[in-house]
């Protein structure tokens, strides 16, 4: 039983990237599959797919390496399951000056900070990735 899924889910990119995997193997669920579309289309990583496992669904996630590279530079959890973070539209922070991306989880869906803001959102402050 894992207590912080999105964290587990974080952590073990992490780990893949850093043992230069060409992918990983996640439990699915709703909020983690937002979270990798978000992923893929801010082109952190490649591709991902579910795949029907015995126990449960899994996602497996196509992580992304340019010229050797990761294209992910660092994964970093905000809100944790002992202390949530809300913010609202005009508190949501830009990662790295614009070139990283604040995940938010909102009452229309999971999505980046800056389509939040756009959407004149707030919500649960999810992650960073750069």
């Amino acid at each position: 039983m894992v207590t912080d899924p999105i964290a587990d889910m974080l952590t073990r990119i992490r780990n893949a990237i850093m043992a230069h995997h060409d992918s990983v193997l996640v439990p699915a669920s709703r909020i983690k599959l937002s979270m990798a579309k978000i992923l893929k289309d801010e082109g952190f990583i490649t591709d991902y797919t579910v795949l029907r496992g015995k126990p449960q669904r899994v996602i497996k996630i196509s992580l992304k390496y340019i010229n050797g590279r990761p294209a992910l530079a660092g994964l970093e959890r905000v809100s944790k399951p002992g202390l949530r973070l809300y913010v609202g539209r005009k508190e949501i922070p830009r990662v790295y000056g614009g070139l990283g991306v604040a995940i938010l989880s909102t009452s229309k869906g999971v999505m980046t900070g800056q389509d939040a803001w756009r959407r004149n959102l707030g919500g649960e402050l999810l992650c960073y990735v750069w």
